[in-house]
């Protein structure tokens, strides 16, 4: 215990020395949590919300923007295709569920999305508190968007026009909140749900007053589109040749999720590299900057090294105060680079929860964080193992005699 408060003292008698090689330390070490926690909260967010879809059907475009739209709410979609080949294309002998979805509007950012019941039993959401909507103009909202707007069982509220908010409020077409969903860490947690036929409501023209003709009526549902439809298989066999047959149809085109997210990861993966390769050049850093400051200890502590060998201290224990200050710089940098990784990773939640975006908690603590630690003791025990080897090879009697 003398032997580690001693190194503690020795380290802060040189305080600007240990104050930059802690923070060399620190910066490497919050990099690489800041990297761990943020990509595996992604990978997870994908794996959540992709689960059991297998195609994405939408408007002509962008295989990738499909995915964002679609799936995960955080791009624009390239458009609109007709209900009536989505209908028909739910009568292929190959789709097991199709789940149709019509984007448009949102509530202060956050997207209104018309689907059916199917989409919520697909993600296995709760109604936590009221019911699921039962008819048009009726809503459930996620938890998300619950706590942000403050609405809650019969409250009504109207949508405007676009995805990002800002848009031509639809004053006169008002929603009933009938439900609330319970938190599922899901794409559903930041969305209104309500039926396909309120977003076909809301946006189709009536003229007030006046009974719409028979004939008018068919021509307008036969007009009526949906943004996207998510597809389930009913064998493996599909994904061979029901996404040929989707773009065969010259207004309508198939995505893949587990191919795009695949691209849309290694796209990722080069910048959580770059940061790991930061991280690590960081950590090199500051075990060059611990051993060149440890090395000038020695040196400028022969004399003191020499009065404790002459008290009685064994090569041993010379050699272990220089080891324990640089585990303490280890130990200082752990604490410190575990707790500025979380922060900026609760930072970068906050901005991609102001988004609408995935979502990212600085309040997760992973299993691989464990090993952080570990990384520091063994840089700062390399960087001191050869100023060790110095300090237990110090001759007293050299020392007495120089002096």
């Amino acid at each position: 215990m003398k032997t580690i408060a001693l190194a503690f003292r020795y380290l802060w008698s040189r305080p600007l020395a240990a104050l930059l090689n802690l923070l060399l330390l620190t910066l490497g070490l919050a990099s690489i949590t800041f990297v761990l926690l943020v990509s595996e909260q992604v990978n997870r967010s994908f794996e959540r919300d992709l689960a059991g879809i297998d195609m994405v059907v939408g408007a002509k475009g962008s295989p990738m923007q499909l995915i964002l739209a679609g799936v995960f709410h955080i791009d624009t979609p390239p458009g609109n295709i007709p209900l009536s080949e989505v209908q028909e294309l739910a009568k292929n002998p190959l789709v097991a569920r199709l789940i149709p979805l019509s984007l448009g509007d949102s509530l202060r950012g956050y997207r209104i999305v018309g689907t059916t019941p199917a989409y919520l039993e697909h993600y296995g959401m709760r109604v936590a508190q009221g019911q699921a909507w039962t008819r048009p103009m009726e809503a459930v909202i996620g938890s998300q968007v619950a706590r942000a707007t403050g609405l809650g069982l019969s409250d009504k509220f109207s949508g405007s026009h676009g995805l990002a908010g800002g848009g031509q409020d639809h004053g006169n077409s008002q929603y009933r909140v009938t439900g609330i969903l319970a938190p599922c860490g899901c794409v559903v947690d930041r969305l209104v749900i309500t039926a396909v036929e309120s977003v076909w409501n809301v946006h189709e023209q009536h003229k007030p007053g006046a009974a719409e003709a028979d004939a008018d009526r068919k021509a307008e549902e036969a007009k009526r589109e949906v943004t996207l439809a998510l597809i389930s298989y009913k064998s493996p066999l599909a994904a061979a040749s029901l996404p040929r047959f989707v773009n065969s149809n010259p207004r309508m085109q198939a995505a893949a999720p587990a191919l795009e997210v695949s691209r849309l990861l290694r796209l990722l993966g080069v910048g959580t590299e770059a940061l790991r390769g930061l991280g690590a050049v960081l950590l090199l850093t500051a075990a060059l900057s611990v051993f060149i400051a440890l090395w000038n200890a020695v040196r400028e502590r022969r004399a003191d090294l020499a009065m404790l060998r002459m008290l009685g201290a064994t090569p041993a224990k010379v050699s272990a105060l220089l080891l324990c200050e640089a585990l303490w710089l280890a130990v200082l940098a752990s604490l410190l680079g575990l707790a500025a990784g979380h922060v900026l990773a609760q930072l970068l939640g906050q901005l991609l929860q102001a988004e609408r975006s995935l979502p990212v908690t600085g309040w997760l603590w992973l299993p691989d964080e464990a090993w952080i630690p570990g990384a520091a003791v063994a840089v700062a025990a390399l960087a001191a193992l050869i100023p060790a080897i110095s300090a237990y090879r110090v001759d007293v009697a050299q020392l007495l005699n120089s002096r």
